[in-house]
């Protein structure tokens, strides 16, 4: 487990206080488990996952300057790289140790993804744990310990880490994150173990928001997760989830998309977004 190299994440350029006051988080500035927790839940209860860069065709920028503009000073989420590379520098300017990985989302498939989503590994007390913000509506609600076998109830919801057999015989490969549904484990993704640096979430992020075969190219995509219920919007189709029950599903009018965004998933729009988005779906 290697420390940041010098501002290798930013966290000497990040307004580490504009971030705390933009996720409502107000407590000790020590990098323990407990701030880890509290910056977590805070970061994913305030930031959603969205992609209305790509949809309304603007690209994704990823320097930290454009990232506090967009989600710190602004009422905008984020995609996956975006939201890890500002978490990232959040932990860096508090003083953690970590290093990004890249894991192969399935979500419930067995085919091989790249490995495209990002997220954080942190060292703390000799342990290894696991901290994701930028997943959306399955996303963890908060860390964990990152060890073959755990399990953790998070709300209403139940997390688990497995390690899966490697290619060879004796060999080990990744731990699989999973999430206990009505129906048993439904796996998320595959973590990866290489530690990747912003420079390869920037390649990350050009196929995810430019590629014919990504699946956040040509839709929009809004997710939050939550303690009593987990939002997703699909293009125009609003999903809420809730623990044990089957999914609501419904239709959204175009006009009333960014009243919804603002108002379900805290994403406020100005006027030149509002316009654009409704054009987009009328």
């Amino acid at each position: 487990m290697g420390r940041s190299i010098g501002s290798v994440w930013g966290g000497d350029r990040l307004d580490l206080d504009a971030y705390l006051k933009r996720i409502g988080y107000d407590g000790e500035h020590e990098p323990t488990l407990k701030v880890l927790r509290g910056l977590h839940a805070a970061h994913i209860a305030t930031l959603a996952f969205e992609n209305l860069e790509v949809v309304l065709g603007r690209p994704v920028r990823l320097d930290l300057e454009s990232l506090q503009a967009k989600m710190v000073r602004r009422r905008r989420g984020g995609t996956c790289c975006e939201q890890t590379l500002l978490y990232a520098a959040a932990l860096d300017a508090l003083g953690f140790t970590f290093t990004a990985t890249a894991s192969r989302v399935r979500l419930g498939e067995e085919r091989v993804r790249p490995a495209t989503h990002m997220s954080l590994r942190v060292e703390l007390g000799g342990e290894d744990w696991f901290t994701d913000v930028g997943f959306g509506a399955e996303g963890i609600l908060e860390p964990l310990r990152l060890r073959d076998g755990e399990i953790a109830r998070q709300a209403g919801w139940t997390y688990g880490l497995v390690r899966e057999a490697g290619p060879t015989p004796g060999a080990a490969g990744p731990l699989v994150l999973r999430r206990l549904r009505r129906d048993g484990w439904f796996d998320l993704y595959a973590i990866g173990t290489e530690p990747r640096f912003p420079v390869d979430l920037t390649v990350t992020s050009h196929y995810t928001s430019t590629h014919s075969l990504s699946p956040f190219h040509d839709k929009l995509l809004v997710q939050r997760p939550g303690a009593d219920q987990r939002l997703a919007l699909d293009n125009t189709e609003l999903v809420r989830l809730v623990p044990d029950r089957t999914a609501e599903r419904r239709r959204i009018p175009a006009r009333e998309l960014p009243g919804l965004l603002d108002e379900e998933f805290g994403v406020a729009l100005d006027a030149e977004d509002t316009a654009a988005l409704i054009a987009r779906y009328e």
